[in-house]
């Protein structure tokens, strides 16, 4: 009964993801404050699995990394000039540094990329390999976030 209410939650939240970014494609920070809630519940699933907090399964390991992946692919197209103003905790050195930042978001995709590859088409065989993949997409996201996030 776990592993199912874990799967079906995994499964509704990459669902409301796309629909929520769906909704929000014409408002960049929208699309982004919609990309990053998947990436931060897919961070909390991944963790908490990590951390012993909730059961792993692979299919729930591969939904995390599939969650990360699909954010950090697309990340990058919804800073525009002009999209630092408004209710964005996007920092200003985005625009002043975008090569910093397409760098690190490169690194996130080059994490979650691999994490993918080593996820294999059933997800991550057990923890273990679980935390060997999805470990290195959290430090890039902890990177990213100490030079490109207010607040």
């Amino acid at each position: 009964m776990r592993r199912m209410l874990t799967l079906v939650s995994t499964a509704g939240l990459i669902l409301m993801t796309g629909i929520g970014t769906a909704q929000t494609a014409n408002d960049p920070i929208a699309t982004r404050k919609a990309l990053m809630s998947s990436v931060g519940a897919a961070a909390g699933l991944g963790g908490g699995m990590m951390k012993g907090e909730i059961a792993y399964t692979p299919a729930a390991g591969k939904a995390a990394i599939a969650a990360m992946n699909a954010s950090a692919v697309a990340f990058g197209d919804y800073f525009p000039e002009g999209s630092d103003q408004g209710d964005t905790k996007a920092a200003a050195a985005i625009w002043s540094d975008p090569d910093g930042f397409m760098a690190e978001i490169n690194k996130f995709a080059a994490a979650t990329g691999a994490a993918m590859e080593a996820s294999g088409r059933p997800g991550p065989a057990d923890i273990d390999a679980f935390k060997a993949a999805f470990g290195p997409v959290l430090a890039t996201c902890k990177s990213c976030h100490e030079g490109f996030r207010t607040r």
